[in-house]
């Protein structure tokens, strides 16, 4: 996902979160907005639909995106 680096680098990203009534997403990209790093929601997270806008469903959604962007 994205350009190559070195081991060590420092690399940055945006967090774009989007909360709705229905869901929230988590999308990180890279400082021009171009390449996504990592995408998630809260529907992805959760099983019940009821609860894909709950604040439980969001922090899980973050973490995930977190973990994904520790892995590059």
């Amino acid at each position: 996902m994205g350009p190559q680096h070195l081991v060590g680098e420092t690399v940055f990203g945006v967090a774009h979160i989007f909360a709705s009534f229905n869901d929230t997403f988590v999308h990180v990209t890279d400082l021009s907005g171009r390449e996504t790093i990592a995408r998630v929601t809260g529907g992805m997270k959760v099983k019940a639909d009821r609860d894909e806008a709950s604040p439980y469903a969001a922090m899980l959604a973050a973490q995930d995106v977190a973990e994904k962007c520790k892995t590059l």
